[in-house]
């Protein structure tokens, strides 16, 4: 049996829905007699190219169009296919002869963008003098890709998707001949998730129509789809504004788990603010584009939590509110003020003013008899704090974000394996620990590892084996917290688990 599509594909230019802008400029040239030598259709997929380059094909040879119908004198070529000189140099030759039943010989060529540069050379010389019996009409979704030396020499018409009214309009239409019983909820979902092609939609309309021999609603499409609630992703949305950790994570996983993709996810939360834009989702909008193979979970999770607070990250958000503020202050306030503020201020300036007249007898007897060592000492603490100083900028200055943002720069993948490792800064080699065999064996390539080199700034970058740690840890605190919160494992592509 035929599929929905193909069942309805229009046989007419004034049955061809939604395109009037190209069908009504075509029918007026036919009435007129006026027929160019090459026409280009370019637009979206599944918005009627290919149904209305059929349709002109029969009406300049007064054909009779039906959808299973073949004549030799119409020549249907897939660009994809048949991309090479060689196809061109025999459609060349071929185009020479006469036609048999009509008066043009009609090719339609879909895809055209997909031709080589020799191809395109060798159809440009049939384009520029073509025989008075042949008539090209070509197809493409990616207009930029074909030469100007072609589109100058077609009349270019261009397509456009389904507006939501025409689409609910034709989709009910199709269900009332097709007997089945949906209801506009559900088509509003159809509509959606089509995105304005008349093919996708139709598609999914078939797909759907032997869920229920009585009414098809919303629920049951959502279901069969495995699309998430319009209510967990508007939840997702305000959990991200609010920096909520733990609702983010809790209800990202919810939906993983019930099969949902993360880069189904991340269409439905990018067409949500676009249907109502923020200035505050600007940066998500920017990063789900991003969501997909490898790590597309991984990545999800970084893009909705790219807001949360570095201190809810560090401390944890498992413990209760109060261990949370205990953890994340202790790490930072208790070496300062727990011991060192008040015992330390109070010694170090009795020691400072007792020797302060130490020295000062000390130097006044010397330098009678050794007045010439007096300048040894003088360069010798000179060069002490030298070398002081700079050892003790080299890990402070260091910035590991800005580090991973400079390797973004270079590589899209290598940031991801980077959240899997420890690092630590001596003597200006910044040493770094992957934390699995998986990292290691990626981050340890040579090209990888010079990206590692350039992106650092001209400090030397060590690669050390997995199972070696550094002397002082200096994780990723974000590498923890999504650890602690996903069970310590990320789901990878093959369905499988990759530890942290």
């Amino acid at each position: 049996m035929k599929s929905l599509y193909r069942r309805c594909r229009p046989t007419k230019l004034a049955e061809v829905i939604g395109q009037e802008q190209v069908t009504e400029t075509l029918a007026t040239a036919l009435k007129a007699g006026k027929i160019s030598h090459a026409y280009l259709f370019i637009g979206p997929r599944g918005c009627g190219k290919t149904s209305v380059a059929r349709i002109l094909a029969h009406e300049v040879n007064d054909f009779k169009y039906e959808l299973e119908d073949e004549y030799v004198d119409i020549i249907e070529i897939d660009g994809a296919s048949n991309r090479g000189i060689d196809n061109i140099r025999e459609l060349r030759e071929k185009a020479l002869i006469a036609p048999t039943k009509g008066k043009y010989k009609v090719y339609i060529i879909d895809e055209i963008h997909m031709l080589t540069k020799e191809s395109f050379n060798a159809l440009l010389k049939i384009l520029e003098e073509p025989p008075k019996h042949v008539i090209f009409i070509m197809a493409t979704t990616d207009a930029y890709k074909v030469p100007v030396t072609i589109t100058s020499r077609t009349q270019t018409y261009t397509f456009k998707l389904a507006e939501r009214p025409v689409m609910l309009n034709f989709l009910k239409s199709v269900a009332k001949n097709e007997k089945l019983t949906i209801t506009d909820e559900a088509l509003e979902i159809i509509i959606k998730r089509g995105g304005g092609s008349f093919r996708d939609s139709l598609s999914l309309l078939d797909q759907i129509s032997t869920l229920s021999d009585k009414e098809i609603t919303k629920e049951l499409v959502v279901s069969a789809l495995g699309l998430p609630e319009d209510e967990k992703i508007t939840e997702l949305i305000k959990d991200y504004a609010s920096g909520d950790i733990v609702k983010i994570t809790t209800v990202l996983k919810d939906l993983l788990m019930s099969g949902i993709k993360p880069e189904t996810l991340a269409e439905e939360i990018i067409e949500a603010i676009v249907e109502e834009p923020r200035v505050e989702f600007l940066e998500l909008l920017e990063k789900l584009p991003e969501v997909r193979a490898p790590f597309a979970e991984a990545k999800l999770l970084v893009a909705l939590t790219q807001k949360v607070p570095k201190s809810n990250l560090v401390s944890g958000t498992k413990a209760e509110p109060g261990k949370v503020k205990e953890s994340s202050s202790e790490p930072i306030v208790a070496p300062s003020p727990a011991q060192d503020p008040v015992p330390t201020p109070t010694p170090k300036p009795a020691p400072t003013l007792e020797p302060a007249p130490t020295l000062e007898p000390a130097p006044t007897p010397k330098p009678a008899p050794t007045l010439e060592p007096a300048p040894t000492p003088e360069p010798a603490p000179t060069p002490e704090p030298a070398p002081t100083p700079e050892p003790a900028p080299t890990p402070t200055t260091f910035d590991w974000q800005s580090f991973t943002t400079k390797v973004q720069s270079l590589s899209e993948v290598i940031p991801s394996q980077l959240k899997n490792c420890e690092h630590e800064i001596v003597n200006n080699t910044l040493h770094i620990y992957p934390r699995t065999s998986v990292c290691w064996n990626f981050i340890e390539k040579t090209r990888n590892q010079q990206i590692l080199t350039k992106a650092a700034g001209g400090m030397v970058v060590k690669i050390h084996k997995f199972n070696e740690r550094p002397k002082t840890a200096t994780k990723d605190a974000t590498l923890d917290k999504i650890s602690d919160i996903m069970g310590g494992e990320v789901k990878n592509d093959d369905g499988g688990y990759d530890p942290f």
